[in-house]
């Protein structure tokens, strides 16, 4: 036999995984750039600015730190559940104790996959939002589970509609997603969404997850409300945050499980069987992000904000009208009559050298739209418009 001719067959779990839509925008908008191309991407949501010095110098610090060069405690250490629980209190008034009602994740994707496999059986129902985050669908499918979608729609605010769900997706729900200020519609919720989700969970017991990345970012004066803002919230779910998107940490991977207790506790069950806790360093340089200044989060809004102002008032100027958003560093907009979000997205790369995200890739309802991130300065957005206005299709 040629061992180089040997194949092995993987787990049913492995084809029942969702395909990665992104994977070939990427995979064009890199054989793009490579073939010389100025490519403007505004596709993806990573974060371009460099993470604070001050952060960056408390991880060299925790670096240097023979402390950190050994196994961190499997459930993080506790100077920095400390500093998650301050935060929360000085950002929205919550308490949390940070021994029983806070978990260390390995980033936010991680605990939005992980809920559904501590959550579901096979079978079991998962209220999804549609256009939403992809990865939910990774951790209910991963766990043999089954998605019912909620779709979001313009005329809703892009809330959704709890009274819509069918009785027999109601009879199997055990979970809840909510994320807000939204990707990839950057709506933002109200504090009454809030209140309606711990009614509507706590009746029909269902664990509500708050999906808060974006939750340091919103505009126009307007602070992002969170879920655990609302009295109940803490019996009926959990909140997960990420440093990735307030503190530009995206590559640092350090986010958090928040709220009610036993599913607290269930999420560091499940992790102790997968990982030894961050590295130390990373811990302590998350406490200094969390309990340092703020300034920079402040400027970065600020910066986000900005960039809003000046790509949607060069839309404008070539006649694609969309409103601006809420919240969140993304922008949603209606692709033209006559496409369909893939071939809009398709023709903007193939004859403008511009990557953005086709809405039907974060669901059905997501079709008719393109998402767009703020993730380059301004020229460049002012750029990126004036280039589909030269496609004259406007």
């Amino acid at each position: 036999m040629n061992p180089s001719k040997t194949t092995f067959a993987p787990a049913d779990r492995m084809a029942a995984l969702p395909k990665q839509f992104f994977a070939s925008l990427v995979k064009k908008a890199v054989a793009a750039t490579a073939a010389g191309r100025d490519v403007i991407n505004l596709g993806q949501g990573n974060p371009d600015r460099p993470t604070p010095g001050n952060i960056v110098q408390a991880m060299q610090e925790g670096a240097a730190n023979p402390q950190f060069h050994r196994y961190s405690p499997f459930t993080g250490f506790a100077f920095l559940k400390e500093a998650i629980a301050e935060r929360y209190k000085l950002d929205y008034g919550v308490t949390l104790n940070p021994e029983t009602q806070v978990a260390i994740l390995f980033g936010g994707k991680s605990g939005l996959v992980e809920i559904s496999q501590i959550m579901l059986n096979p079978g079991d129902v998962a209220l999804v939002p549609d256009p939403g985050y992809p990865d939910y669908w990774s951790g209910v499918a991963i766990a043999g589970g089954r998605m019912a979608t909620m779709p979001l729609t313009a005329s809703n605010g892009y809330l959704p509609d709890y009274g819509a769900i069918a009785p027999s997706d109601l009879e199997r729900a055990k979970l809840l997603f909510v994320n807000y200020p939204n990707n990839p519609t950057s709506a933002m919720a109200p504090a009454g969404f809030y209140a309606e989700t711990v009614d509507f969970a706590a009746k029909h017991g269902i664990l509500a997850v708050s999906d808060f990345a974006y939750g340091a970012i919103g505009f126009d004066g307007r602070r992002p409300v969170s879920f655990l803002e609302t009295p109940g919230a803490i019996d009926v779910g959990i909140e997960i945050y990420t440093l990735s998107k307030t503190y530009n940490m995206a590559g640092w991977r350090v986010g958090f499980a928040l709220g009610n207790e036993e599913i607290v506790r269930q999420i560091e069950l499940l992790q102790d069987h997968f990982y030894c806790s961050l590295f130390g360093g990373v811990q302590w340089a998350a406490r200094e992000a969390l309990l340092g200044p703020q300034d920079s989060v402040r400027e970065l809004v600020a910066r986000y904000e900005s960039r809003r102002d000046a790509l949607y008032e060069a839309l404008a100027g070539i006649g694609w009208q969309a409103e601006k958003p809420a919240g969140s560093f993304f922008c949603w907009l209606p692709v033209p009559r006559g496409y369909t979000s893939s071939a809009f997205a398709d023709k903007l790369l193939d004859e403008a050298d511009i990557v953005v995200a086709p809405g039907v890739g974060f669901g059905e309802h997501g079709e008719g739209y393109v998402r767009l991130g703020l993730l380059t300065d301004e020229e460049r957005l002012r750029e990126a418009a004036a280039r589909i206005g030269r496609l004259g299709i406007f």
